[in-house]
């Protein structure tokens, strides 16, 4: 969605492992120029510093908006406010079970039961493994409600040089879900030639 010629993505970054896939989400929608609209969650303070050498006041300067977690009347808690939908980026197994009871008690939960309801694309990089039976379950509901389930694995067809490349390029497929095309995705067909051979 546009108002006055701004595109708007909300970019979630919860506690689970993999906050780099949040920061990239953020350097993306910067350079695509995309509005993007921040939360990060009290747990994701906690893997950054863990994970990076960033403070969450680097992490707010990538963003053009941010939100406080527990700012539950924030703009992007209304369905009035018009966005292209929302990413969580790493997203975590507590985060998307609370989207998926719909009883949510932070803005990083609302905004993504907000974005479901409203019938916008959701887009979740769940990073867990190996997962059990309630997981699975869980995931299941979620993608019955309308979310996407999007686990940033690796693209080996890409052929990868770096973790850099590998995290920007499962960052830009999930971009693919909101029609943002990002530069440094790998297409197949376009940047990446079938090889021809036997069968398998």
């Amino acid at each position: 969605m546009t108002t006055e010629g701004r595109t708007r993505l909300v970019v979630g970054i919860s506690g689970a492992s993999g906050v780099v896939y949040g920061l990239r989400a953020l350097d993306a929608c910067r350079e695509l120029g995309v509005e993007s609209h921040l939360i990060l969650s009290k747990s994701a303070v906690l893997t950054l510093s863990q994970e990076t050498g960033l403070s969450p006041a680097d992490v707010n300067a990538r963003a053009d908006v941010v939100h406080r977690v527990s700012d539950v009347g924030a703009s992007i808690a209304s369905g009035s406010f018009q966005t292209l939908g929302m990413i969580i980026a790493p997203c975590s197994v507590r985060t998307m079970s609370e989207i998926a009871t719909g009883v949510t008690s932070s803005l990083l939960t609302r905004a993504a039961d907000v974005t479901l309801k409203e019938r916008r694309n959701l887009v979740l990089m769940v990073r867990e493994t190996p997962l059990h039976l309630g997981h699975l379950r869980t995931l299941t509901k979620l993608s019955e409600m309308g979310a996407v389930i999007a686990p940033p694995l690796p693209a080996f067809y890409a052929k990868p040089k770096s973790i850099e490349e590998m995290v920007d390029q499962s960052v830009g497929r999930a971009l693919d879900l909101f029609g943002l095309d990002w530069k440094p995705v790998k297409r197949w067909g376009e940047d990446l030639s079938p090889v021809l051979g036997g069968e398998a």
